[in-house]
Formats: C-alpha cells, sequence, structure tokens
C-alpha cells in the first residue's frame, strides 16, 4: 500500500484518443475541443478538478499540437505526449511514473461532478491501494466495463458480463506503486488484469454526483443538455 497524503495533489486527464466515432467533427479538431456549454469537453473537465489540485497533467495525442496550446492557455501543469502509445504508457514512461502519491485520473470525454475530498477519503478507507476505480450505475447507450467486486476488492472487469456498476473512467491510481508492481503496460485493460490477479485493484463505493460520456455526435447533443 502507498503512503497517505492528507490531500491529493496530482490529477490527469487522459485526452489522446482520436474521437472516430464522433467523425467528422474529429476531422478538424480533437474530440476533446468538441464545444460544450460555450467552452470546449476538455474545459469542462478542467474546471471541475484543476481547483482542487497543485498539479493537473494531460495527454495529448491525435492533433496534439492544437490540444497542448488549448489546454496550456488553460493552465495545467504540463503536457504529455502519448501519440502512438496505449492509454496506460504515460504511468511507466512519463516523470510521473516517480510519483509515489495519488493520483486523480480521468478522461476528457467525462461530463461528471464528483467530490475529490470524499473520493480521497474512500481511497485512504481501502488502505490507499495501488488502484481503485470509481464506479457509477450503467447508463443506457452508454458502453463500460462491469466491475465483479467483493467487499470493495474486484475480482473481474467484463464488458460483457453484466453487474450493478461500471467503470466510469475515473480513477485513484498510484504510479510507483505500479510500477512496483508489474513491467511496462500499454493499456489499461492490462493494468487491470495483473492488479486484479496480484489484489491490487479496488472498486470505491463513492460515487460521481453526475456521470454522462460523450463518445458520438448524439452524446455530445445529449451532455449539452445536462448543465445545471
Amino acid at each position: 500500500m502507498s503512503n497517505n497524503k492528507s490531500k491529493i495533489r496530482h490529477g490527469l486527464i487522459m485526452a489522446a484518443g482520436r474521437g472516430t466515432r464522433m467523425a467528422p467533427l474529429t476531422d478538424l479538431i480533437p474530440k476533446p475541443m468538441a464545444p460544450l456549454w460555450g467552452s470546449t469537453l476538455i474545459a469542462n473537465g478542467i474546471s471541475k478538478i484543476k481547483p482542487f489540485l497543485e498539479n493537473l497533467h494531460i495527454t495529448v495525442g491525435y492533433k496534439g499540437a492544437d490540444l497542448a496550446k488549448h489546454v496550456i492557455e488553460l493552465g495545467v501543469s504540463s503536457v504529455i505526449n502519448t501519440e502512438g502509445r496505449g492509454n496506460a504508457w504515460w504511468i511507466f514512461n512519463s516523470l510521473l511514473r516517480t510519483l509515489n502519491e495519488p493520483v486523480i485520473v480521468m478522461t476528457a470525454d467525462n461530463v461528471t461532478n464528483f467530490k475529490i475530498e470524499l473520493l480521497f477519503e474512500e481511497y485512504n478507507r481501502l488502505g490507499a491501494p495501488p488502484c481503485m476505480v470509481v464506479p457509477v450505475l450503467p447508463v443506457k447507450g452508454l458502453e463500460g466495463d462491469f466491475i465483479h467486486q467483493v467487499e470493495n476488492l474486484v475480482v473481474k472487469l467484463d464488458r460483457n458480463d453484466p453487474a450493478y456498476t461500471y467503470c466510469s473512467g475515473i480513477q485513484i491510481l498510484n504510479p510507483n506503486a505500479i510500477n512496483k508492481l508489474m513491467e511496462k503496460k500499454e493499456d489499461f485493460s492490462d493494468v487491470w488484469t495483473e492488479l486484479i490477479s496480484s489484489k491490487n485493484l479496488y472498486s470505491s463505493s463513492v460515487f460521481p454526483d453526475k456521470w454522462f460520456t460523450v463518445d458520438t455526435i448524439q452524446s455530445l447533443s445529449d451532455a449539452d443538455k445536462l448543465k445545471d
């Protein structure tokens, strides 16, 4: 288990995806820059968590120069180029790999509200594990990895075997602890598989207050209607 801190200091938003299901919009701009509520999808995510963190990092890939310029203007701490790499590559290959403290991770397509302090309390209640995924109740029309767990310890993640909850795309993880447990991986599916095998993947009992994910033009339109 990792060292406890009084609060989470680091966050990361994964924003490197191609967004092929949102073409032709994403032929012109990276998916995280899709328009939402008078701004962009990723600007909304940044505004939700940046005030509570000392450092916010962004992974970029497709049209990375445009996205990097956009998020730097929004005041993020660093940009990590992961073009051509898997979604977990940064854990093992960026400067963040040495961090022996929790990092809250979310995806750029999350439209969500959650209280970082409550998730952090839950993370510490579970013993500050190498990784804690944050679940949500399944939403009709949105795919997700169903979480099979026993007293918060995840025993299986499966897209085809339904369970009460599935992964939201929000996690709290410790990069240093994960690096000590396994060889380098490219994708979170492989990271989670190895963590499950070693009984080091946990699922939170605390849920986001609101959660939606944008992966099509229609879901972008639906998300636009969710503004409070």
